[in-house]
């Protein structure tokens, strides 16, 4: 009797795996299509040097996890759909300016900071060294 009792909770668990999995699914791939489309209509109108279309689709992306954040606080299927998967779709620098203002909301300023900044060096590094082996 005990081990059905396991192997059901482990089943129940495996479950609302599936469902958040899928959940995430379908909002990273409709933020994907999103900022693929995004992408395109702003480079077809908007002829500048300056990246605006990824500059754009970042800023939109910080104010659409700040609005989420708000209205689905706690583990709801509304946050996987919407914060991790559409937001995770459409941009990650959404998520990377979350994490920073609830460091500076939690008074962990040099925290913060130094998220900014190896974030940006070691990024941009990063993608230096993967073009330089990939030639």
């Amino acid at each position: 009797m005990c081990g059905w009792k396991l192997t059901k909770n482990y089943l129940f668990i495996f479950e609302l795996m599936i469902k958040q999995i899928l959940l995430v699914g379908l909002g990273g791939g409709t933020g994907s299509i999103f900022r693929f489309l995004m992408s395109l209509t702003a480079t077809k109108y908007c002829y500048m040097s300056f990246p605006i279309a990824t500059f754009l689709i970042n800023i939109l992306g910080c104010f659409c996890i700040g609005l989420f954040s708000n209205f689905f606080p706690g583990q709801t299927d509304q946050r996987f759909l919407l914060i991790v998967g559409f937001c995770g779709g459409y941009t990650t620098f959404s998520t990377f300016a979350y994490e920073n203002l609830i460091l500076i909301q939690n008074n962990q300023l040099v925290v913060a900071l130094l998220y900014i900044l190896l974030s940006v060096i070691v990024g941009t590094a990063a993608v230096w060294l993967g073009m330089c082996l990939s030639k």
